[in-house]
């Protein structure tokens, strides 16, 4: 009985023709919601297609997973030390998951299913470990998470953590103003843009993906601006943040696509202070957020709801227009993302943008952190797992930011 449910999930997992998230029901945005906004809401299609600011041909320039757990040369039927390693970390996390889903209000019988998503999954994970060709091929940090997500939603679970990312949305909202009336007081462009960019790190450690940090945060809570003035120090175990001042102050982007990460201080005080500031100075922004929820992931329908609390009635935020900031359902639905696969609506906004900023651990270093595009592009947020951090030779909680210009 296990193994035949398990053969569904991997059939559903390596599916490539058509999007798992049509198989659910997307958010839906009433009406009401959407009219005060200047900007075009999107909704998701079914059919995922390749992000057209990639380098092509994708097959040779692109692999979304940064960190590869085996090489040709390794025994097919024996799980590399880095498969164990990366098994282990989502192993540990079933927990905190757990904890999450047997909370949930939404869902009868939430305690039992929860076991049943605990066992389950953990089931899995140790087939992979006695041999990775078990479920149809290797696992990678794509597939872990995709077979994660699955069996949350096969037991009815659609959003285990909505209570917390509620909770800390309200939080943030209501700090948003003061942190960008700091940033707006700093008369230097180089040292606006370096607090910015320290926001930014500070935001992205709200990650309730890490089993550390999820413990972390469930009893003491976390502070925006204590982490803004508690970052490791620099250099970071990648740090092109000069190369990006030089760029910053030529004010020469036209259009930025910003993939998102979490909810909360992240997108609140971290993302949309510098998406505001990218406003402010002229460009052009897309906000590419998730269709469905993942972990404490924001939202399209979310970050929708969000913007539109954050605006005053001339729909301005904090004194900057709206007129240019479009939101975009990426037609994603795990915290780490294939651009190979998003949706068309995305597809069309982005091609004619001249920076891509990939922000967290998932989008931007777990994967996506090599992949090549043909305008700049910007892949920016901070290590949380021990793993990463070794991969990268850095430090936990180490930050990363990578930027790449492409000569015109």
């Amino acid at each position: 009985m296990r193994k035949n449910f398990i053969k569904v999930l991997l059939k559903k997992v390596h599916q490539s023709d058509k999007s798992f998230t049509s198989s659910f029901k997307k958010p839906k945005i009433h009406k009401n919601s959407i009219s005060h906004f200047p900007f075009p809401q999107m909704e998701s299609a079914s059919e995922l297609v390749e992000f057209p600011l990639l380098l092509t041909p994708i097959d040779s320039h692109y692999r979304a997973c940064t960190i590869p757990y085996r090489f040709p040369s390794d025994n097919p039927r024996k799980a590399t030390p880095t498969e164990i390693s990366w098994i282990n970390l989502f192993l540990n996390s079933i927990p905190s998951f757990k904890k999450r889903a047997e909370s949930d209000t939404s869902v009868p019988n939430a305690a039992e299913k929860a076991e049943k998503f605990a066992q389950r999954y953990s089931d899995i994970l140790e087939d992979f470990k006695k041999d990775p060709e078990s479920h149809g091929g290797p696992p990678d940090c794509i597939v872990l998470c995709r077979l994660r997500e699955i069996i949350l939603r096969e037991l009815g679970f659609q959003d285990i953590f909505k209570k917390v990312k509620d909770e800390e949305n309200a939080k943030a909202i209501s700090l948003f103003e003061n942190v960008v009336r700091v940033n707006d007081a700093i008369e230097d462009e180089v040292k606006r843009v370096e607090n910015l960019v320290k926001g930014i790190f500070a935001g992205n450690i709200f990650d309730l993906g890490s089993a550390q940090l999820a413990e972390v945060f469930s009893k003491d809570g976390m502070s925006f601006l204590a982490s803004c003035q508690n970052l490791v120090t620099r250099p970071w175990v990648i740090d092109d943040l000069e190369a990006f001042k030089v760029k910053w102050i030529k004010n020469s982007w036209k259009k930025v696509i910003i993939f998102v990460d979490n909810s909360g201080a992240d997108i609140i005080l971290g993302i949309l202070p510098f998406a505001r500031e990218l406003l402010r100075r002229g460009s052009q922004v897309v906000l590419a957020a998730n269709d469905l929820p993942s972990i404490n992931d924001v939202t399209y329908s979310e970050l929708v709801e969000i913007i539109s609390k954050l605006k005053d009635e001339e729909g301005n935020l904090v004194g900057v227009s709206t007129s240019n900031l479009l939101i975009a359902n990426s037609g994603n639905d795990l915290p780490v993302i294939d651009l190979a696969r998003v949706s068309q609506e995305l597809a069309y906004l982005a091609s004619d943008a001249d920076l891509v900023v990939l922000e967290g651990m998932g989008r931007g270093i777990e994967t996506n952190l090599y992949a090549q595009f043909k305008c700049d592009s910007l892949k920016i947020g901070m290590v949380k797992h021990p793993e990463v951090a070794q991969f990268l030779g850095g430090r936990l909680y180490d930050c990363v930011l990578k930027y790449n210009e492409v000569s015109s």
